[in-house]
């Protein structure tokens, strides 16, 4: 019997497993994983941003856990030579409906603690990005970009050099509480462990009905679509931009991304804004269709409430022996360490 399973290998799983083992050595842990391979979903198809917690509702886990998060994971990669970058970043307004909610931005990062953010004039703008145009702008110094994939792998080898095992293929489809314990189904294998963490992303609604969890919040899946700038055309841009965000959804629009490899992504789509070119031309009103190249798909789990509401913070369940992440979007992965210690904390608390 395993003292704690971890249900779901993305990520936040992996980063969840180093915690806890981390803070209790010799821990027999378990992570199952229904892929091939780890961090196989949204862990390795975005767009490699370590936000800097503007956007969030103050007091929220998600400005609080991004903000400690993106901390941690700094940290992290300078102790294990993960290479990131600070870009900055530039969230840009083009119409003057748009400088309202500018406005109430900059008050946001303010009550969030988001230091040396500025506002940018038309020219400030152009001084820092001058293939970029906008009315006025914020710059956030902070904002940084990274190889998730890396990090994963390096929780992953983490979590082996410290005794925890992770089995791929393994989907969990059921689950039957015993004395003491949670037995998981698998399609060939059963499980038990004294505890169970499932942090399962896309998978979430299938893994919470299999161990009796609520049925809200549900997951949504949202397709997002990137294009990627012609490598031969050099570079377009030195910081990550962004439009101003859309107050009607709860995602950041199609933006601009200096990658860490040296390519620049443009993206995602998604429902407001379906058409990425149309949307980032807005602000780089130079770039054609033919700069362009295909880029990857990524799918957001977005979390949706019992009245169809987009479920706009991070939301957990706990049940004895039982901690579920119901709902973990961006800035899941700036805020991987972070929400770690937060499960390991609600882990405790369902002994």
């Amino acid at each position: 019997m395993y003292d704690v399973a971890i249900v779901g290998g993305g990520i936040l799983g992996l980063a969840t497993g180093r915690e806890l083992l981390s803070r209790t050595p010799g821990l027999q842990l378990l992570l199952l994983e229904k892929e091939h391979r780890p961090a196989s979903h949204q862990s390795t198809n975005n767009s490699g941003v370590i936000h800097s917690g503007i956007y969030y509702r103050p007091g929220s886990l998600r400005a609080d856990l991004s903000r400690r998060g993106a901390t941690l994971l700094r940290e992290y990669c300078s102790l294990h030579a993960i290479p990131y970058r600070r870009t900055g970043k530039l969230v840009v307004a083009v119409d003057e409906r748009e400088l309202p909610l500018l406005d109430d931005l900059r008050q946001r990062a303010a009550d969030n603690g988001v230091a040396a953010v500025a506002l940018l004039s038309a020219d400030g703008i152009r001084q820092h990005e001058p293939n970029c145009t906008g009315l006025r702008a914020l710059y956030v110094p902070e904002t940084s970009v990274i190889d998730y994939g890396a990090v994963a792998a390096t929780f992953a080898d983490e979590i082996a050099r410290a005794g925890g095992t992770i089995v791929t293929d393994a989907a969990v489809l059921g689950s039957e509480r015993r004395d003491g314990a949670v037995a998981l189904q698998t399609a060939t294998q059963e499980f038990e462990a004294k505890r169970v963490v499932a942090c399962a992303g896309l998978g979430s609604d299938g893994v919470a009905r299999a161990l009796g969890g609520a049925s809200f919040p549900r997951v949504e899946p949202i397709r997002g679509e990137f294009l990627v700038l012609r490598p031969e055309l050099g570079p377009l841009v030195n910081a990550c931009i962004y439009p101003v965000p859309n107050p009607r959804f709860p995602f950041l629009g199609a933006h601009v991304t200096p990658r860490i490899d040296g390519s620049i992504w443009f993206g995602p789509s998604d429902i407001a804004q379906p058409d990425v070119l149309a949307a980032v031309q807005r602000f780089i009103p130079s770039l054609q269709a033919s700069d362009t190249l295909p880029g990857p798909l990524g799918i957001r789990a977005q979390g949706v409430d019992e009245r169809d509401c987009y479920v706009d913070d991070f939301a957990f369940e706990r049940s004895d022996r039982i901690v579920q992440v119901r709902n973990a979007p961006s800035p899941a992965a700036t805020s991987c360490l972070a929400i770690a210690q937060h499960v390991a904390d609600l882990l405790s608390a369902a002994e």
